[in-house]
């Protein structure tokens, strides 16, 4: 999880600081939740949320104006508190005097844009929840396959990043290689990107360091892509027994999220990037409603209950 401050907000959303900046501390940002603060502007201060941004509106705007001077001064005071990363002024309004003289003293920023305040609210929660969404790192490959992200996993040397081109050739797109930052930004919902550092790089065994972005094209890439499929590459095993009909389906654990996994063995002769882009395909049918594995099964039990019923 990476840390968000105000500086990042004014930065993303074009906001200026409108009070004094030699007094602002940028405190860290906790949370994506955005409070706006009616019931506080009326003096209703018991359940305050002072960890959130506060975004004050035409409504909490009109309603303030409507106050005694003395209760104007007592809201901002006790709106401006040491725990508040930032006010946000929407709409483009005039800050209050109250209130650059309270946020000066506790160094709560506050910040002013022309948005309407819904698509404020609306914007600074999306920014806020990809910004602070839980985040891990996998070895691997992330490929938007057919508009599936496939993520391929396995031992170092086993294949992965010379499948990637492959499929990169068949007019697929490369998102990471190597390392795969992954952050869970809604239940259910993990997105990968790549490092800044190695962003649009592939790395092959005898070549080096190929940047696919200059050979492939722009249309070759992308910056990030929602997971939906993983594919294990692992060395033939000859004793094992590798699933033949796909009616067991595995799963693995990343985040709170659950992500469809495929065991594919490597072996020379293998056309691993056909395979991978019919299992990607085959996913998405599996979402749509289409299951072969399971369509085969009814055939073949209606196969087996005709024929008992024959003996009879």
């Amino acid at each position: 999880m990476s840390e968000v401050t105000a500086k990042d907000l004014m930065k993303e959303f074009n906001l200026d600081l409108v009070n004094d900046e030699e007094s602002v501390t940028y405190r860290s940002i906790p949370t994506s939740d955005i409070s706006r603060p009616g019931m506080e502007m009326a003096g209703y201060f018991t359940y305050y949320p002072a960890e959130r941004i506060q975004l004050l509106g035409k409504t909490e705007m009109s309603f303030y104006d409507k106050l005694s001077e003395a209760d104007k001064k007592d809201r901002m005071e006790r709106l401006c508190t040491y725990d508040t990363p930032a006010i946000v002024i929407s709409r483009g309004m005039e800050p209050p005097k109250d209130l650059i003289e309270s946020a000066n003293r506790t160094g709560v920023p506050v910040l002013a844009g022309n948005l309407k305040t819904t698509r404020m609210s609306s914007q600074l929660t999306t920014f806020l929840e990809s910004r602070l969404a839980p985040m891990t790192a996998i070895h691997g490959v992330l490929i938007d396959i057919y508009g599936i992200g496939v993520m391929i996993t396995g031992s170092s040397g086993v294949g992965k990043s010379e499948t990637a081109l492959d499929l990169v050739r068949r007019g697929h797109r490369l998102v990471a290689d190597d390392s795969v930052e992954i952050r869970q930004e809604h239940d259910g919902v993990l997105v990968g990107q790549a490092p800044d550092l190695i962003r649009h790089l592939l790395e092959i065994r005898g070549i080096g360091i190929i940047n696919v972005m200059t050979l492939f094209g722009a249309g070759a890439v992308r910056n990030f892509k929602r997971i939906g499929l993983t594919i294990d590459l692992e060395t033939w095993d000859q004793k094992k027994q590798y699933d033949r009909l796909g009616l067991d389906e595995e799963t693995i654990k990343i985040f709170d999220t659950d992500l469809t996994k495929i065991t594919l063995p490597v072996r020379p002769g293998r056309n691993l990037a056909v395979i991978i882009e019919v299992a990607a395909m085959n996913f998405r049918l599996k979402r749509m409603g289409i299951n072969a594995a399971e369509q085969f099964s009814e055939r073949l039990n209606t196969v087996i209950e005709d024929g008992e019923q024959e003996d009879f």
